[in-house]
């Protein structure tokens, strides 16, 4: 393998709740941040293990909300290997403001948390005015933006209408928007995902819940990926792990997602795994180790 793993989706937990209070955005605490949570060492014990070298480590919004001081604290400690996703109220008047202070801190990219586990229905409407601002600084200072949007009546709408508007900011669908593609091969069901690559500032985070559900069904790992660089082109699509939210620990999880693409191409996995990684946050390419 002579490409390198980079993981652009890990979160850390801290055990001290006095200087990391858990607050959750909506109010209720993800059931995986309770059960299995895992803090820096443990994400850092679990990256040398897996032969993970770097991170971009996401705000756990359903534990921390919008406060991103673990995270801020964890990428000033090892700056060489970690940069951070955070998360702010982008309805805020002074969303733009925090934008540019989280900037500063470090962080290269942002996560606008829509719903999931905590918070079944979609609370924000991503394409109100009153966001135009924070989706600005980003496309200003060429901050990638993840979401978990859902390409549903309600999400799909909203994501086209700010991926025209600000056709130079660069949007991540966190979990590849978890697709139907139980059909398999060639997804007919997952008709809305490949409909919204024409948007060409659209990328995606494949995580290792993609890989699990895509040996549902008809559907396998690398014709599923196949299916994905062919409508979006490897260039677009980054993986991601989801540590600690996953069960396994993050060897198991980058030999499953590893293993399961194999057969593709060592040029495809290679940006897969690592070169679309530092595409959209090239500070994780400074001093890589080999």
């Amino acid at each position: 393998m002579s490409f390198r793993i980079i993981d652009i989706h890990p979160h850390i937990i801290s055990s001290d709740l006095d200087r990391y209070p858990i607050s959750p955005l909506g109010g209720k605490r993800s059931t995986w941040s309770a059960d299995h949570p895992a803090d820096l060492d443990t994400l850092i014990s679990n990256m040398d293990a897996a032969n993970v070298v770097k991170a971009a480590i996401v705000q756990s919004s359903t534990t921390y909300g919008y406060n991103n001081d673990y995270v801020a604290d964890a990428i000033a400690q090892y700056p060489e290997r970690f940069t951070g996703v955070f998360t702010i109220d982008i309805w805020a008047p002074d969303a733009a403001e925090k934008i540019e202070q989280m900037h500063a801190m470090g962080f290269a990219g942002m996560r606008v948390f829509t719903r999931g586990t905590t918070m079944d229905q979609q609370w924000l409407a991503i394409d109100d005015p009153k966001t135009y601002p924070a989706w600005a600084k980003c496309q200003e200072l060429g901050l990638p933006v993840a979401t978990n949007e859902v390409l549903d009546d309600v999400g799909r709408p909203q994501l086209s209408n700010i991926l025209r508007r600000f056709p130079s900011l660069r949007i991540l669908l966190d979990h590849l928007s978890l697709p139907p593609i139980e059909d398999g091969y060639p997804y007919e069901k997952a008709h809305a995902l490949w409909e919204m690559s024409e948007f060409p500032n659209l990328y995606l985070k494949a995580c290792s819940k993609n890989f699990r559900l895509a040996k549902v069904g008809r559907s396998t790992p690398a014709d599923f990926m196949s299916k994905i660089f062919e409508v979006y082109g490897p260039k677009r699509v980054a993986w991601g792990s989801n540590f600690p939210a996953e069960e396994e620990s993050l060897p198991d999880l980058v030999e499953m997602c590893t293993s399961s693409v194999a057969e593709l191409s060592e040029a495809d996995r290679s940006w897969l795994f690592e070169k679309t990684a530092l595409s959209l946050y090239p500070c994780l390419g400074a001093e890589l180790p080999r």
